[in-house]
């Protein structure tokens, strides 16, 4: 009689087990030698993506724009300052006194300018001016019951017009000019001469100057708008006048600098 030994019974009992899965069609899990006993496998991690890279090309694009835009920019400067005429008007306003003990009266005003240009900086305007408005007679100089006469007076001057800084979409400029004014004060007293009411004597040729800043902005490269804060320095009765005005316009140019 045959007796089985401890690890035979063991041998065989393992043998029936493993039989009786196959059986069943199950198997075994299969163990993973290179992962150690009661640990994890590590997770599997994706790959990062790679990092996008601008191509040199489109640097190139860009260069390219950007030269592109500063050279249409060059153009329309030279076409809007290689004008030879600039042809300017418009109306504005102006501080006034006047009589050496009366008060200030603020005058409307139109302008009209022409420039010739030596080159793109610098240029010959003649400037023709007329002011107009109603002078206030206080009482202690009111004579025949006039107390408001309308009074005008017309300046006609030339002189340098130089252009300090030219952008494709503006322009500032500035200009000293100097030439004569003629007034009248007493076209409306009622046949009093105007300095019986205190104002200054009308006079058909006095001297007068201005100084001017000219700040233009380009609608078209021939066509301007126009803003011009001004000085003007009158003498009418042998007294200098200081006069502050501001003046609205357009500026039309034409010709070309040769």
């Amino acid at each position: 009689m045959f007796r089985f030994t401890a690890s035979a019974r063991c041998a065989l009992l393992s043998a029936a087990v493993f039989t009786v899965a196959a059986a069943h069609g199950q198997a075994p899990a299969p163990t993973d030698a290179a992962t150690p006993a009661g640990q994890a496998a590590p997770a599997t991690t994706a790959q990062a993506p790679a990092r996008e890279q601008v191509s040199p090309s489109l640097g190139g694009v860009s260069r390219r724009i950007r030269a592109n835009r500063q050279a249409r920019v060059q153009r329309n400067i030279l076409d809007t300052y290689s004008h030879r005429w600039e042809i300017a008007g418009g109306g504005g306003f102006l501080r006034f006194r006047t009589g050496q003990y009366l008060q200030k009266i603020t005058e409307v005003n139109f302008f009209s300018s022409a420039a010739y240009a030596l080159n793109p900086q610098l240029s010959i305007v003649g400037d023709v001016r007329g002011m107009y408005g109603k002078a206030n007679i206080p009482n202690v100089f009111e004579l025949n019951n006039v107390f408001s006469p309308q009074i005008s007076e017309y300046t006609f001057m030339a002189g340098p017009q130089y252009r300090f800084r030219a952008k494709e979409k503006y322009s500032v400029s500035g200009s000293v000019t100097g030439g004569v004014a003629l007034s009248k004060f007493g076209g409306d007293a009622k046949g009093l001469p105007s300095q019986d009411i205190g104002m200054w004597p009308d006079s058909n040729s006095r001297p007068a100057f201005a100084v001017n800043i000219l700040g233009d902005y380009n609608i078209y490269n021939n066509l301007s708008a126009r803003v011009q804060p001004t000085y003007l320095g009158t003498t009418f009765g042998g007294t200098l006048q200081n006069n502050l005005g501001v003046q609205f316009g357009v500026v039309y140019r034409i010709g070309r600098i040769r």
